[in-house]
């Protein structure tokens, strides 16, 4: 494995697979969904990964109520936390960073956002864009766009770090470097998608604050 070192002037988060593993909740409650709304098999779906709840209603349910669909999913999924976890070095890097230094960019909604990190026992930080903050979701380049106005930073300045190839293409679109971090997807996929460094997890990520921003060093998988 290689040991890299890159300047950046800033992270951008995504969360759910980054940051804190919420898969099972995930699997479980869009079931549960689909099954009040009569989808066909769906004792058996899959969802993309990365993708607005908003986006994922509307190809499952052609014209449904948005507003009552979106409500619905996100009771399901605040109350179903049981084996979130935060995930292996995302609470020290993130604790080594200045807050202006990073944010989270999401496609959960904030009201979601709020409820994984409550339960993971992390705070909302000072600079996020979530789901429902945007007109485009990923991979659409608007979130990663917003994210690096957030922290004053150049989009081509700034890192992102993503599990899932919509997240990767956002970042990319928006004009970001990407770091993408195993879990949800693999190798292949995050570099296909336009990632172009890939680690394990977290845990072997690091960040030293110098001049004008960071230091950031990992090992790459």
């Amino acid at each position: 494995m290689d040991d890299v070192r890159v300047a950046t002037a800033g992270l951008l988060f995504d969360m759910d697979g980054v940051l804190v593993s919420s898969i099972g909740s995930v699997t479980r409650c869009w079931r549960r969904w689909a099954a009040h709304y009569g989808v066909l098999n769906a004792e058996t779906l899959q969802i993309a990964h990365g993708t607005r709840a908003v986006e994922i209603m509307e190809l499952l349910v052609p014209g449904i109520d948005k507003v009552a669909g979106l409500r619905l999913i996100e009771d399901m999924e605040i109350e179903d936390v049981g084996d979130l976890r935060v995930l292996p070095g995302a609470r020290a890097l993130l604790e080594s960073l200045p807050p202006e230094r990073w944010a989270i960019v999401t496609s959960a909604t904030y009201r979601l956002l709020s409820g994984r990190l409550k339960a993971a026992g992390r705070p909302v930080p000072e600079r996020f864009v979530s789901g429902d903050q945007v007109v485009h979701g990923k991979p659409d380049p608007e979130p990663y766009l917003r994210g690096a106005e957030l922290i004053q930073s150049a989009p081509g300045q700034c890192i992102v770090v993503e599990d899932a190839p919509s997240g990767v293409r956002s970042g990319v679109a928006a004009g970001c470097r990407v770091l993408g971090v195993l879990g949800t997807h693999s190798v292949e996929e995050l570099r296909a998608a336009g990632a172009e460094w890939v680690v394990g997890s977290l845990e072997g990520v690091s960040a030293t604050v110098v001049e004008g921003g960071l230091d950031l060093r990992f090992l790459v998988a």
